[in-house]
């Protein structure tokens, strides 16, 4: 995995990607929608590390953005019209963002966007990044899913419940290929994620209940190497996720929104 590329690579868990792979000497491909961030960012981490790091900067609910990303990925390296690109081994599906309207009355195009970045962005990058590992036979991919998953949380939980079901379905069908997929599953995570959406922190749940996203991006990372399928950080969230699996569902009905 010596280029890694990370959606979603300006904040929250992606920056922590970057920085944590920076820091084991990977080199970054970094996308996201803020082109002078990414510049930033992408600054920060040569000076700091002395990595390669590309900016890409592309806005994945735009199909064409997203196909270009995908044409990123597709590098397979030795190829003229590769040319001194080299191939992403590890690619963190990351983007992704929550809102605090409810479906009935918010609007349906902040909707149609979160499916867009968060289940048809997740599937073609993951085209594009598999078809050129499985000619090298070796690679990962990293989605970055929810304990929300497991609940009846919106347009969120439902695009985070079919990563889940996707990288699943794809780990079974890659394994002995030398390719991997994992499910990075966090609960609630100490980022500036539900800021954006208008949540504030302190109105979720207490202290204890939150993660700190060094530590998630730490277990996600080691997980990923050793080709687990299934990445629940800390003791704490593994334990409500096998309550929600085996709670009934008028129940998980009732708990809601786990965001």
């Amino acid at each position: 995995m010596s280029t890694a590329l990370i959606t979603g690579g300006t904040a929250g868990l992606g920056l922590e990607f970057a920085r944590q792979l920076a820091a084991d000497r990977h080199d970054l491909v970094l996308v996201a929608r803020d082109a002078a961030r990414l510049e930033e960012v992408a600054a920060q981490l040569r000076a700091a590390t002395g990595v390669a790091v590309e900016v890409l900067p592309a806005d994945l609910s735009v199909p064409d953005d997203v196909a270009r990303v995908a044409a990123r990925l597709a590098v397979v390296g030795g190829r003229p019209e590769d040319g001194d690109l080299r191939p992403v081994g590890l690619l963190v599906n990351n983007a992704g963002f929550a809102t605090s309207s409810p479906f009935a009355t918010g609007r349906v195009t902040t909707e149609r966007r979160g499916i867009d970045v968060m289940v048809k962005a997740v599937v073609e990058l993951t085209h594009a990044a598999v078809g050129q590992m499985l000619e090298r036979d070796r690679g990962a991919i990293l989605n970055v899913g929810s304990v929300a998953a497991l609940t009846a949380g919106g347009t969120y939980a439902a695009a985070k419940a079919y990563v889940r079901t996707f990288t699943e379905s794809l780990a079974a069908e890659l394994k002995g290929t030398g390719v991997t997929a994992t499910l990075l599953s966090p609960g609630f995570t100490h980022t500036e994620f539900h800021a954006r959406a208008g949540i504030a922190e302190s109105s979720i749940v207490p202290e204890w209940g939150w993660l700190q996203a060094e530590d998630v991006v730490r277990t996600a990372l080691a997980d990923a190497r050793r080709g687990v399928v299934l990445s629940t950080p800390s003791v704490r969230y593994k334990v409500a996720s096998a309550a929600l699996r085996v709670m009934p569902r008028w129940a998980v009905r009732a708990v809601g929104s786990y965001r």
